[in-house]
């Protein structure tokens, strides 16, 4: 468990679905104050009414891709809390195709939500990740990143190349935040059991292929990435920034195609 000597406070973006979904839920469980942040207004309902957290649990609709709404929304955040210990930048999209095929928007939505959006949220934070963090017990932040970002699917050329640019930007910002001891790491996970991996693989004439599977012999759970988030969460991980954790049942490590064993 999350040992917590205080309320903690969390903001999860992307909080409505899949691994951002899971998070709050563990949060909860972890007696932490959650705000959830959501494009999907409606989407926040729904995880309110599961989740039935009472006032631990507070929504906020938030466009990443918006400088304005994300500055808005944390200024809010504010007036509730006078402190974040840890930012889960789960917010994230999807769009699939060949490279030199994809409209131009479809490309820059990627970018403006993967890596800029984690970005703006992060700068936004900065000023309650700070009134949070000691050298005793830092402040957090914890990005989604994809196993992608080294190991580029077909058809998820763009997604991979947002999510490089996202590690890098991890790997700036845990350095010039060190100072503030504010810890930025990232998880990266393979295939993922999430509502935008399954929409992707049902499009008609799809051409996003999750080739091959993990040595692992299996696709992940939402809780197996969350699992890892919540270790960077705690004191054990005081040390530790500007990392890139791969969660992905070994994808990274060997590639295992379909149909072919995963041992004897």
């Amino acid at each position: 468990m999350v040992e917590v000597t205080r309320t903690s406070v969390a903001v999860v973006t992307g909080a409505a679905s899949g691994i951002g979904r899971q998070c709050c839920r563990q949060l909860l469980d972890d007696g932490w104050q959650v705000f959830a942040l959501d494009v999907s207004a409606s989407a926040l309902g729904e995880i309110d009414a599961e989740l039935q957290s009472g006032d631990r649990l507070r929504l906020l609709p938030c466009d990443v891709r918006d400088a304005d709404n994300v500055a808005s929304v944390f200024s809010e955040i504010a007036q509730q809390a006078p402190f974040v210990d840890a930012l889960i930048c789960s917010a994230g999209i999807l769009r699939t195709g060949p490279l030199m095929d994809m409209a131009i928007e479809d490309f820059d939505q990627l970018f403006a939500v993967n890596t800029r959006g984690a970005w703006l949220c992060t700068k936004a934070a900065l000023p309650l990740l700070r009134q949070a963090a000691s050298s005793q017990m830092p402040s957090r932040v914890v990005m989604l990143g994809s196993i992608a970002a080294i190991r580029p699917k077909i058809g998820g050329g763009a997604y991979a190349a947002s999510k490089a640019a996202l590690s890098r930007l991890v790997r700036v910002m845990a350095v010039e935040l060190a100072q503030d001891n504010i810890l930025v790491n990232a998880v990266a996970p393979g295939t993922v059991d999430t509502p935008m991996i399954a929409s992707a693989l049902a499009k008609p004439g799809k051409t996003y292929k999750p080739s091959g599977r993990s040595p692992l012999g299996r696709v992940a759970e939402p809780a197996d990435v969350v699992a890892v988030i919540r270790f960077l969460l705690q004191p054990a991980s005081n040390y530790v920034t500007g990392t890139w954790i791969p969660v992905d049942g070994g994808t990274s490590a060997a590639f295992v195609a379909s149909g072919a064993p995963t041992g004897g």
